[in-house]
């Protein structure tokens, strides 16, 4: 009989504040701060110190880590809209309040690294790491166009509204700008001299600023848009030659002398357009602030009069000087520069590298020019106020999480309580929910136990101390010089009377748990006690007791395990056969089997009773840093440097389950002792918990499913750049966009059958009438046009394309059939747009090339503006725009897909504009409801 085990799947992920490349940034009501924590997007609510909601990502469907959270963007139009794009290239919209995914967008290769709203949020711009640029219609959930220029990554992006452009950065060192209508690149700025990492204009659209890693930012004016009599839109800039400007949008102004070296991480203006902020790669926050237009004039004569005076003491000719002291404002205003505008206020410092910054949209309360939020690279918070010359921190959020690495996990004999520790504390954790109950300054730990009774805990570090704490208290009891090297490992005792420490100072010390007078004698305390010393060759890496106490086993930097008689510490065995060191042991709840982990990358199984090598293993793709059996079974948790858990069978020697969570190295790991879940710590400062499920499985299932999601990893590589060349946006092929063909094709098959038993009816009849005639049940007892638009209507708009794009041409023409009877019915007029306009584009040539094809195109051309000329009616506003559909079916040209798309965008704006003013307004109570459910 095949054997069956439980399935384990991860539970929680917890000890996150900040983390990733995601930039921080407040909500629309700035209350909220949001903030990307590996593959969760967290909404924090500062002043109450509280996470209010996580947005995590859903797995892959072919399995592996969950992407990392990239890059964020709230939503200008929604308060509870945000755009989070991830390593993958996918882009989830989420609702904050809700909690749910809205939004699916996928186009990219690489990963995101910018988003941007446009003002209306209607348009959403994204760049990535695959150089490219995709322009989404936010409201239609649907890609419009592509931009790819950039030779490297792509850093930063934003719109401009005034003039309908689009700015983007990359490491290339190139800032372009994009003319939205004609979808091209209209300018070009190679000014810099390294690569471009962030760039913001302000909210009047006067100054753009880029930063990059040169030691100055670059200030570039923005040309206001004027209209010829002949109706053509130019360019122009009040007080500068077109000749010299060469039709350009940004016009330079000048630099910024920075105060740090480092490169440039961001730039940010407030909102209210008088600040600039600046951070670099370090630990500081240059703020500058934008002096008002009469400070800047003064500042410009200031500037024209010392150019003045030092040209006389030159001796140049100062012919006409007389004339340039009687310059009106006029002249000042055409000479004014970025160092006229642009005055440092102050710098905040930091004590940790900074990961980024946002401004408050907040009014700021007297005496305070603006808050700022910063996230720290070591997994905190922080909210300072600035005032005019310094600065203040009121708010931090770094109790939840560690600042460092997870080096220890321990859980507690009746699993409710779990320690952790770092470089510089120890944490107790409910490992159920996840919230941390108490942080207690410690050393730099690297091992460590809680002590029968779950009321203290001890904590071996780096320095060779044992440091005891009292987990009630959460306070440091006592400190015990222990060795003199660092201590690598505690293994308590069974009988719950002590425990044994292994060092780098090559000794296994016995330790005894002992009750000391307190030193003002009102209580008493735990300590420990030397008893025995086991003097080694080379340093202990791991130490572990036999749960019948007969046999201590000692790990050892020369790659060897060492086994010893626990009473009489006598020599029993020595177990060779790792290349290097052993890392990581432990011994089966029967003493059978012993289980070894090293950093050659394998996990040996081992006999305790005559110590030879059952098996070995090649467990992971790194260093095995922790091993642990299931106690009272002979399974076993591994963990390495490759961020992989594995769960394995030690009699079968058989992989059971690969569990990928962590997006870096894990140190360590603990099982509960009823087995029902695990804990792993990791660099990556998660703690994830992986619980035990009802669920079954069989090796020989999942030895197939690993095979099936590699083959088709490599399948979908080599498709993906096939799909590229189709469509013109770029977008992904993914498991739901072939769902979606499928269930289109199934309707198609469907109908047509449908239609054909139709047919022979009315043959049989005799009539030509539908008499007693049985519609299939399997249609919901609808028409065959209405099943085949209630199928079309299921699928998400942003995997229509892609489904569009998976359709035979036979299929694509029997679905463009069914477009007239769409239109006539008045139905869905948009999405029939939408159809006719993706078919036309993905099959022009078939569709021109193909007889059958003319009459349906020419039936559908008769009826499409009649369906939007109801529509227009209906809506109440002018939509002649529509009309450049009928154009693409007589054209049959991209250009015009090009610009019936940007047609529908402005359209689909309208009808929700429309439908929010027609809805009905709610009563004071509701409104008070949902302003509260929205705090």
């Amino acid at each position: 009989m095949v054997k069956a085990y439980l399935r384990y799947e991860e539970g929680d992920a917890f000890g996150v504040v900040s983390a990733g490349q995601a930039r921080v940034c407040y909500d629309k009501s700035g209350k909220l701060l949001l903030v990307g924590a590996l593959e969760k997007c967290l909404v924090w609510n500062v002043k109450q110190g509280r996470c209010v909601s996580a947005l995590t990502a859903p797995a892959p469907s072919s399995g592996g880590v969950r992407p990392q959270v990239t890059a964020l963007a709230p939503s200008p139009s929604s308060s509870t809209l945000v755009a989070a794009g991830y390593k993958d290239g996918a882009i989830l919209v989420w609702d904050m309040v809700k909690g749910t995914c809205e939004t699916v967008l996928k186009g990219h290769k690489g990963a995101i690294t910018a988003l941007a709203y446009n003002k209306s949020g209607a348009l959403l711009a994204s760049g990535s790491t695959d150089t490219n640029i995709i322009v989404w219609d936010a409201v239609g959930e649907a890609g419009l166009y592509s931009l790819r220029a950039h030779r490297d990554q792509v850093t930063d992006l934003l719109f401009l509204e005034n003039c309908k452009k689009l700015v983007s950065s990359s490491k290339d060192t190139n800032v372009r700008v994009w003319d939205l209508d004609t979808q091209s690149c209209v300018q070009r700025v190679v000014s810099n001299r390294s690569a471009v990492w962030s760039l913001d204009v302000d909210p009047l659209e006067r100054h753009l600023v880029i930063g990059s890693a040169d030691p100055e930012l670059r200030v570039y004016g923005i040309a206001p848009n004027e209209v010829c009599p002949n109706g053509q839109v130019v360019q122009k800039d009040s007080g500068r030659d077109l000749a010299e400007t060469n039709w350009d949008i940004l016009l330079p102004l000048g630099t910024i002398k920075r105060q740090s070296a480092d490169r440039v991480a961001t730039v940010k203006f407030n909102s209210s357009g008088t600040l600039l902020g600046c951070q670099v790669a370090g630990k500081t926050v240059e703020v500058y602030r934008i002096r008002d237009e009469s400070e800047m004039l003064k500042k410009a004569k200031r500037r024209k009069k010392r150019k003045r005076k030092k040209t006389s003491t030159t001796g140049e000719d100062m012919e006409g000087e007389e004339n340039i002291d009687g310059d009106d404002h006029e002249d000042d205003a055409k000479e004014i520069l970025a160092s006229d505008m642009f005055e440092l206020s102050q710098v905040v410092r930091l004590k940790q590298k900074l990961g980024s910054f946002s401004f408050s949209p907040l009014q700021p309360k007297k005496g305070v020019i603006a808050t700022i939020a910063l996230a720290l690279q070591n997994n905190s918070l922080e909210v300072y106020e600035l005032q005019e010359q310094t600065s203040s921190r009121i708010h931090s959020i770094d109790l939840p999480g560690h600042r460092s690495d997870v080096r220890v996990t321990v859980l507690s004999a009746d699993s409710t309580t779990l320690m952790t520790a770092s470089h510089n504390a120890v944490k107790i954790w409910n490992p159920r929910s996840g919230t941390c109950l108490r942080t207690i300054e410690s050393g730099y730990g690297l091992c460590g136990i809680i002590v029968p009774g779950n009321r203290q805990a001890i904590l071996g570090t780096k320095a060779g101390t044992l440091e005891i704490f009292d987990i009630a208290a959460a306070e440091l009891i006592q400190v015990v010089d222990a060795h003199g090297g660092a201590i690598w490992s505690l293994a308590p005792m069974p009988d719950g009377s002590g425990f044994v420490s292994g060092g780098a100072d090559h000794d296994v010390k016995f330790w005894e748990y002992q009750l000391v007078q307190s030193t003002d004698k009102s209580s008493k305390h735990l300590s420990v006690r030397n008893t025995r010393l086991l003097r080694m060759t080379d340093d202990v890496l791991c130490v572990r007791t036999s749960p019948d106490a007969k046999y201590i086993a000692v790990a050892l930097l020369d790659s060897t395990i060492k086994v010893f008689f626990s009473d009489s510490l006598k020599f029993f065995v020595s177990l060779y056969g790792h290349k290097l060191p052993v890392l990581t042991m432990d011994i089966s709840s029967d003493g059978a089997l012993l289980a070894s982990g090293s950093a050659d990358k394998n996990l040996k199984i081992w006999g305790m009773d005559f110590g030879d090598c059952h098996r070995s293993l090649f467990a992971h793709g790194d260093s095995v840093m922790a091993v642990q059996f299931v106690p009272k079974t002979h399974y076993i948790f591994s963990a390495g440097k490759d961020g992989v858990l594995k769960y394995w069978d030690a009699d079968k020697f058989e992989l059971l389950l690969t569990l990928e969570g962590h997006h870096a190295e894990v140190w360590c790991l603990a099982v509960s002792p009823h087995g029902d879940f695990v804990v792993t710590g990791s660099h990556d400062r998660s703690i994830r918990r992986w619980d035990r499920t009802e669920e079954p499985f069989f090796i020989e299932e999942e030895t197939e499913k690993r095979l099936e999601s590699m083959f088709e990893a490599v399948q979908d590589d080599s498709k993906d750049e096939s799909l590229q060349q189709t469509t013109e946006v770029g977008a992904k092929r993914t498991q739901e966009s072939l769902t979606a063909a499928d269930s289109i094709i199934e309707a198609l098959d469907m109908a047509e059958e449908e239609i054909e038993r139709m047919r022979l009816h009315k043959t049989e009849s005799g009539n030509g009438k539908l008499v007693n005639f049985q519609p299939n049940v399997m249609m919901l007892q609808l028409s065959p046009s209405a099943y085949v638009l209630r199928t079309m209507v299921a699928v998400r708009p942003s995997d229509l394309e892609q489904a569009l794009v998976t359709l035979p041409f036979t299929d694509a023409l029997k679905l463009l059939g069914y477009l007239r009877d769409w239109i006539s019915a008045g139905d869905q007029v948009e999405l029939v747009c939408r159809v006719a306009t993706l078919l036309l584009r993905i099959h022009h040539q078939q569709l021109t090339a193909t007889a059958a094809a003319r009459p349906v195109l020419t039936s559908l051309h008769s009826v499409l503006h009649g369906g939007i000329q109801k529509m227009k009616d209906t809506l109440g506003f002018n939509l002649a725009a529509m009309g450049h559909i009928q154009h693409l079916l007589t054209k049959r040209s991209d250009a015009a897909s090009k610009a019936v798309g940007m047609k529908l965008l402005d359209i689909r704006a309208k009808i929700a504009k429309k439908r929010e003013e027609n809805k009905p307004k709610p009563r004071k109570r509701q409104k008070k409801i949902e302003l509260s459910r929205t705090i």
